[in-house]
């Protein structure tokens, strides 16, 4: 049985590393370059099967090397890829990413043939949606096809988890469907329509007011808080780590909390592993070669 399926975003990350951001119109030497896997549906399905969930994907993407990339990259992980499209004639998606020496990045995302990604390919897989335990999703993805993916996976009594990355407008219907959202604080901001400066907890609150059922913001360094209706806050501080770079640290998060969730566990337990995990993934550079596995979190826990 499935625990966990993802609604995947996949696309081959290209990643140049440069001292600063670049201006507008500047152009700057960078001291090293790589292609790897990448896209936040992926990544957090990679790290959710790290933490021993049995997880699937559904996904779109195209009959070229990058495609072939993902699906070579998905059997070695021991992802079930039997819902991915293969389609002719679309590329792979594809990521630019500058990583600075501070550990920050900024990312371009050009998703290629996953912007074909519909409530179809959730249709066909209603039945397994609605038998999994977590049922998973990032703003990559079309809504659309989320919207599809959580319907099915709600008429089963199956968990929804959306990481609501890259933060883009959410209807009323879709935070009503989601039991659970994993924004970053900048994100939370700008799905609650509130400015730079509006406290967590506020922003928090006005998601959950319009449906959502649980928000557990990361905040980077100083770890996560969850949000919930009719219950104080909990807030968990963050682990002192070294830092090579934040690549995947919030897809990490959310992949450790589905998988934690799919085994069980309590929100407030599954919190702290997901943020345990998400302080592992920055001590190693690329998006998933950080990516712990079960015992590496147990034991950071445990240290505590």
């Amino acid at each position: 049985m499935i625990d966990v399926i993802c609604l995947a975003s996949w696309n081959a990350d290209l990643v140049s590393r440069v001292p600063r951001p670049i201006a507008r119109g500047e152009t700057l030497m960078a001291s090293g370059f790589s292609i790897g896997p990448g896209g936040k549906g992926s990544n957090a399905a990679i790290a959710c099967v790290r933490q021993g969930a049995k997880v699937a994907v559904i996904a779109r993407i195209g009959d070229d090397d990058f495609g072939r990339m993902a699906l070579d990259l998905w059997a070695r992980e021991g992802i079930d890829a039997s819902m991915v499209e293969v389609v002719n004639g679309e590329p792979s998606g594809v990521a630019q990413i500058l990583v600075y020496d501070d550990g920050d990045n900024s990312i371009a995302v050009a998703p290629g043939a996953g912007s074909g990604l519909a409530a179809r390919h959730a249709d066909a897989a209603a039945a397994a949606l609605g038998r999994a335990r977590v049922v998973m999703a990032s703003c990559e993805v079309p809504q659309a096809a989320t919207r599809a993916a959580f319907a099915h996976a709600r008429k089963g009594g199956t968990l929804t988890l959306l990481n609501p990355a890259p933060a883009q407008a959410l209807s009323d219907e879709m935070l009503a469907l989601c039991d659970l959202l994993t924004p970053n604080e900048a994100e939370l901001r700008l799905l609650a329509g509130m400015p730079v400066g509006t406290p967590t907890a506020a922003a928090a609150e006005a998601l959950l007011a319009r449906g959502a059922g649980a928000v557990a913001v990361t905040l980077g360094a100083a770890g996560c808080a969850l949000f919930r209706p009719g219950r104080p806050a909990l807030a968990i501080a963050g682990h002192a780590v070294p830092v090579a770079d934040t690549i995947g640290a919030g897809d990490t998060f959310t992949g450790a909390m589905a998988a934690s969730l799919a085994r069980g566990e309590p929100i407030e337990g599954a919190l702290a592993w997901a943020n345990a995990a998400a302080a592992l993934s920055v001590g190693a550079s690329g998006a998933i070669a950080g990516m712990p596995g079960l015992d590496a979190v147990r034991t950071l826990l445990a240290s505590r």
